[in-house]
């Protein structure tokens, strides 16, 4: 055996799960095609600190761009509710770097380079085919991304609602004092179909403008050069000019399907397990499980299946609630969007606490006491759209 345990990209989740693994006795080697940590950089660059806090990682300062109030999610007509709560615009590189080294001193080995071909199984161990010759394990934990290259060769569907992954476009942009607002914007209403547009201060000169568009194909560059026009005019800017653009794409509804099987686990974007915090504590749980399994000798799917267990109890209810509240987005109309948006007007949504089920019966508690007609826009989740 090359080690206990091969994990197949360096995301935040697959390094969480090699760290957790590595600390619990395995021997772990993780690979990734990028060239270097951090390089190129991913869009995902910013969290707040209620999602990272479930993952329970501690923030960093040395990976932190900037530091938010919180966020206003904003209607059509212009109406906005504000969510607040410490959020960071982060350094991805340092972010992925701060987290490398993490790993690193944990005894794992990391290799940037090396390309996973193809994962074969040979009796009671796995055969991992790399750009650099043949690495041997008893486990495998893929974590390369959305549309998982290695979960399909595997035969595995790892998305239960593939066609919804929210395809993206993200820019980093300079003028004058556009990084100096201390609340992240996300304008949600037919012109992002399916999700939103966002505006990222970063501080001083520069911020981010992002489109995240489900059902409408990978190329969401005609959405965001919209978005773009009509940002310029909304905060009266004329001279607007692009230092960067990456691409991607975010799991938010896609739903978790087939994650684990003999000897494989999947976590992290390829497991349909969407944003930094939550994503770092799925690779968590599931190095956790790895290094009990390969402890007792048994990596079958159903010792494995405490994994895809804890996922059920932290995150499944929250997901699924997310998926109708973003179905129910991406198929209601600018007017019935301006219309639910009212109804949370002047509301402290601070308050909401418990389970997200409770969360979202307090939810339909406002909308009753304020304007019981809106919830009637949630038929939309019933069209054919």
């Amino acid at each position: 055996m090359d080690a206990d345990i091969i994990i197949i990209g360096a995301s935040p989740a697959g390094m969480m799960a090699a760290r957790n693994a590595s600390r619990k006795g395995c021997s772990v080697i993780v690979i990734d095609k990028k060239e270097a940590v951090g390089t190129p950089t991913h869009p995902a660059n910013t969290f707040f600190k209620g999602m990272f806090d479930r993952a329970g990682e501690t923030v960093d300062q040395s990976y932190v761009i900037k530091t938010l109030k919180g966020a206003h999610i904003i209607a059509p007509s212009g109406r906005n509710v504000a969510f607040e709560g410490e959020a960071y615009f982060l350094d991805r590189k340092k972010f992925d770097e701060f987290y490398a080294q993490q790993v690193i001193d944990t005894g794992v080995e990391l290799h940037m380079g090396v390309e996973a071909l193809n994962v074969l199984r040979n009796g009671e161990t796995f055969v991992v085919s790399t750009t650099e010759g043949k690495m041997k394990c008893k486990l495998v934990i893929v974590s390369d991304g959305i549309n998982s290259k290695i979960a399909g060769l595997m035969g595995m569907k790892p998305l239960k609602y593939p066609q919804d992954i929210a395809w993206a476009l993200e820019a980093e942009v300079e003028a004058d004092g556009i990084g100096e607002p201390d609340m992240f914007e996300y304008y949600v209403g037919n012109h992002a179909p399916g999700w939103k547009s966002t505006y990222s201060p970063c501080g001083g000169d520069r911020a981010t403008l992002g489109m995240y568009v489900r059902r409408h194909g990978r190329d969401v560059s005609g959405f965001f050069d919209a978005w773009v026009e009509k940002f310029k005019k909304l905060k009266g800017i004329d001279d607007l000019k692009f230092i960067s653009k990456s691409v991607g794409g975010d799991p938010i509804v896609a739903i978790p399907n087939e994650i684990i099987a003999d000897g494989v686990m999947l976590t992290g974007g390829s497991a349909g397990q969407s944003g930094i915090g939550y994503g770092m504590h799925a690779g968590q749980m599931c190095g956790d499980v790895a290094a009990d399994a390969i402890a007792k000798g048994n990596v079958s799917k159903k010792a494995l299946s405490e994994y895809r267990k804890l996922w059920n109890d932290a995150y499944r209810t929250e997901y699924y609630l997310g998926r109708f509240a973003l179905e129910s987005l991406r198929k209601m109309t600018d007017k019935e969007i301006d219309g639910l948006m009212k109804v949370f007007e002047g509301e402290d949504l601070n308050v909401l606490g418990g389970t997200p089920f409770n969360q979202a019966v307090q939810i339909s508690k406002m909308i009753i006491k304020n304007n019981p007609s809106s919830i009637l826009s949630y038929r939309a989740i019933l069209r054919n759209k």
